[in-house]
């Protein structure tokens, strides 16, 4: 049986790391071409360096949130990432800690996922819109015609890529190797990864939206310009790029097709969600959403998810189309969903420009959590995807006056991340009860991670108290375990320990500090310490411990 593969969001595995790669929903369709072409999806697929196991909506490989905890969601941080954007966005796309973002000012930039940071930025000619990241290289298009290769660590540009007549570029897809890119003259290109050489390109009959491969084949989702009137999904050899199928669909086919054991699904601007015989083309069924359905299909475990401008969320039985539940927004569910361990991701945006992201129970439709952001902050835009990564959900938001008319109504794009969050617990255990002048004491700093995330570089400070004097600082008695800035032998004065790393869930990083007793007896000695860390901490309660001796 082949592994479900979900183009808005296919993840990347290296080891413990994941790149997820995701696209954009559809937009209104009366928006203005710059808007359509904005939220044109950016997918990637299926490779030697993809997990097949992550191949669906949001990440199967996810563990850390699920059914029984996503509603302890918090927000982690919020960063803001690019000046005069407008109302439609490129999903952000995570990969080995780093967010990456296109934007609508001219770049592209990568932001620390831990801390929301800037890493980098990349500027160019134009406008960016779509971005896929694999094999170390963040791949972006933009309205200036080209595609540009970046090193992912650093933004450095390795190479780009401009067709005859600099056409925009509408969805870029990397996948074994092969960089593919849709153009709005009308064609798809294949480019060789590594030096954006041209491998052949296949001139669609319409404005190519979105693409997905799989198993040797690009998918390729084409329609008008302006999101109206018929569309058709093009299936073409992936290495050759000749036509192997094509079917045509009563509306545009803005969202991107996804690929799950066999079968094709696609949602399309008339509002019907088509499952379709990947190797043939062939119906196998088809769905009514009741209104515009935007949303690119997720599939997970045997049902397909997709939401619809009609307010709605709907499960379906993949073989069969049936319906099994839905869930009623209140507002336009133009997002793609994302699966996660049970769990169904998706935001919202309301005719009164109200953003809600919501989470709901897989399987049974009832509602988890959510974060509401009223339009007096302005909100969730229903134009951007969602990243569910090791324990983190990052979306992507923008901020101003909703006319997508005017250019400059959309001067900030920001990127949330929400977590469970790491829980420190910290103590301070000295070495004796009883000390006496001239008496060496060690004090002990453990620093427990209670989960249920890794906490991402913890820092501890403490002093060396009044009444001592410096012997020596040992991290979990083992050189390499962290970095920390001390006084000199002998002196007195702050310290500051850094693990340097991250620490799992149930596992314990002690720092021990030696001093010297120089107070006379009588004297009360005080040590206290604090700890913190780069991730979410949901309990600042158990951060701080302190402990007093008395010399005898």
């Amino acid at each position: 049986m082949n592994s479900p593969i979900r183009v808005t969001n296919i993840r990347v595995t290296n080891r413990k790391q994941s790149a997820s790669f995701k696209i954009v929903s559809l937009m209104l369709a009366t928006a203005p071409l710059w808007l359509m072409l904005a939220v044109a999806n950016t997918s990637a697929q299926t490779s030697n360096d993809v997990s097949s196991s992550a191949t669906t909506a949001g990440t199967p490989s996810e563990t850390v949130l699920g059914v029984g905890n996503v509603g302890n969601l918090q927000l982690k941080w919020k960063g803001s990432v690019g000046l005069i954007i407008q109302q439609g966005m490129a999903s952000p796309v995570v990969a080995n800690g780093i967010v990456y973002c296109s934007l609508f000012d001219n770049a592209a930039t990568a932001l620390n996922a831990s801390t929301g940071a800037t890493l980098w930025t990349f500027l160019k000619a134009d406008d960016s819109f779509p971005l896929a990241v694999a094999n170390g290289v963040a791949y972006v298009g933009g309205e200036d015609g080209n595609t540009y290769a970046l090193n992912a660590s650093t933004g450095a540009k390795l190479w780009n890529f401009t067709p005859a007549n600099a056409a925009l570029s509408t969805f870029v897809v990397a996948s074994s190797g092969v960089v593919y890119v849709g153009s709005n003259d009308n064609s798809v290109y294949a480019l060789n990864a590594s030096t954006g050489a041209k491998l052949w390109n296949f001139a669609v009959g319409g404005f190519p939206w979105s693409s997905a491969v799989a198993n040797a084949v690009v998918y390729v989702g084409t329609g008008s310009r302006l999101g109206t009137g018929p569309g058709t999904v093009y299936a073409l050899n992936a290495n050759t790029g000749g036509l192997l199928w094509k079917y045509a669909t009563g509306g545009t086919v803005n969202s991107s097709p996804t690929v799950a054991n066999g079968v094709v699904y696609i949602a399309s601007n008339d509002g019907e969600l088509f499952a379709l015989n990947a190797g043939t083309g062939v119906k196998l069924w088809d769905f009514a959403t009741g209104d515009s359905a935007g949303s690119s299909p997720a599939v997970a475990n045997g049902v397909v998810y997709v939401g619809s401008t009609n307010n709605n969320v709907y499960a379906l039985n993949a073989s069969t189309g049936a319906r099994l539940w839905s869930f009623a927004t209140g507002a336009t569910v133009n997002s793609s969903p994302a699966v996660a361990n049970g769990v169904v991701y998706f935001d919202t945006i309301s005719a009164g420009n109200n953003g809600e992201l919501f989470a709901l129970n897989a399987s049974t439709g009832a509602a988890l959590w959510s974060y509401f952001v009223p339009s007096s902050q302005h909100s969730f835009t229903s134009f951007s995807g969602i990243n569910v990564v090791d324990g983190a959900v990052y979306v992507s938001t923008a901020t101003g006056d909703p006319d997508p008319q005017e250019l400059d109504d959309f001067p900030l794009q920001s990127v949330y991340a929400f977590s469970l969050g790491a829980d420190l617990f910290l103590r301070v255990q000295p070495s004796a009860t009883t000390v006496h002048q001239g008496d060496l004491l060690t004090y002990a700093f453990p620093v427990w991670n209670l989960g249920p995330v890794n906490a991402d570089h913890e820092l501890l400070t403490t002093h060396v108290p009044e009444g001592t004097t410096l012997d020596y600082v040992r991290i979990s008695g083992t050189p390499g375990l962290g970095t920390c800035t001390t006084p000199p032998y002998e002196g007195t004065g702050e310290i500051v320990c850094h693990e340097n790393s991250a620490m799992a869930p149930n596992t314990t990083w002690t720092v021990r500090v030696v001093v010297k007793v120089t107070a006379p007896a009588g004297t009360v000695i005080t040590e206290s310490a604090t700890t913190t860390e780069d991730t979410l901490d949901p309990n600042l309660a158990n951060n701080t411990a302190t402990i007093s001796t008395t010399v005898q």
